[in-house]
């Protein structure tokens, strides 16, 4: 909930072949809030409209005098996930943007997987197969993604499609951000832990992060899923702690879910890269290098944005929608077989 990233590719909905322009545009204090009040409701619900029309007029902010795209994937907010129950919302009105912007949007990416039985995410996999070949590794490679919740997605750049199967596989591993957010918010004002100080200064008790590694989820078999919120219990695992042990403890919890995840892996990566706001967390960053047997570095390391990947990944999807081409299968998001989603609104 940070504000809006925007990014431009070049790609044939298979390879990428080049990158554009990228933008950033910060929602405001006040816009924050009406998010975060809308988050866990459902379209019809209270404040959900003006949720939308935030995030509706942000991204109108951010595309302004945009020129020479042939498309525009937009995502939209979420604001409630429920993967059990077959359903999620992504606050924003594509239609009212294409319209807006005079370039065919394609947006609401999930619900078509998820009416097939599908998690309806993560949907970055195939983009990070793309990126994969791109960069030219040998062997597989994993993209770790430490947003509010954490992705990881293996993929084998070997083989000539994403919905192949081997090719992806992907699930979140937990909580990553979002209840490390949630906290010096609370206690603090604070919008994040910047560069993870509070995450690298404190104690952490690994007691507690037992406890948390011995939840259900973490045994699952992937593909799986998970609500920004789905962890709640966690602030309740760290009330009584120092501001700074409580931070450290929820990023070890956050490096601990990632490696119980590596274990789901089809074999070993020859190295991690990590993209999202938790890759500047130095504190957290330094703990999933000590947990881990094998290279861990932010995807700049092999000279990607990891400010804008997964605003490009969409850009890519949007591309796949409109070749017919599929944003899903199995490995990725457990849905029934491989398969296309979004809406398109055209000009």
């Amino acid at each position: 909930m940070d504000g809006v990233d925007l990014a431009v590719i070049e790609t044939d909905g298979v390879a990428v072949t080049g990158f554009g322009e990228s933008r950033y545009r910060p929602y405001t204090a006040q816009e924050r809030a009406i998010i975060r009040a809308s988050l866990g409701r459902w379209p019809g619900d209270p404040g959900v409209a003006a949720a939308a029309k935030v995030v509706e007029d942000a991204h109108l902010a951010v595309l302004a005098d945009l020129t020479a795209i042939t498309a525009f994937g937009f995502h939209g907010q979420t604001l409630a996930h429920d993967p059990a129950g077959g359903r999620t919302h992504q606050a924003g009105d594509g239609a009212r943007i294409a319209a807006a912007i005079g370039v065919t949007t394609v947006w609401d990416f999930r619900s078509n997987d998820m009416q097939l039985g599908g998690q309806g995410a993560p949907l970055a996999p195939f983009y990070h197969w793309a990126l994969a070949r791109f960069i030219g590794v040998q062997g597989p490679v994993a993209f770790l993604n430490l947003g509010g919740v954490g992705n990881i997605t293996w993929v084998d750049p070997g083989l000539s499609g994403p919905e192949l199967p081997g090719a992806c596989l992907a699930f979140d591993t937990g909580p990553a951000n979002a209840p490390i957010d949630d906290l010096v918010m609370a206690r603090l004002g604070m919008a994040f832990d910047r560069d993870g100080a509070l995450s690298g200064a404190g104690r952490v008790d690994e007691a507690k992060v037992a406890r948390f590694l011995d939840d259900p989820y973490f045994r699952r078999i992937p593909p799986k899923s998970l609500d920004r919120d789905a962890f709640g219990g966690l602030s309740d695992l760290v009330r009584d702690m120092a501001d700074a042990d409580a931070v450290a403890t929820l990023a070890a919890c956050a490096a601990g879910a990632v490696g119980r995840g590596m274990t789901h892996l089809p074999m070993p990566p020859t190295q991690l890269l990590v993209t999202g706001g938790g890759r500047r967390n130095a504190g957290l960053m330094a703990m999933l290098a000590a947990l881990l047997d094998l290279p861990v570095a932010p995807v700049e390391a092999v000279g990607l944005d990891g400010d804008m990947l997964e605003a490009q990944a969409f850009a890519y999807l949007a591309a796949r929608v409109l070749l017919g081409l599929p944003t899903s299968a199995p490995g990725t998001t457990g849905v029934a077989a491989a398969v296309g989603g979004g809406r398109v609104s055209r000009v």
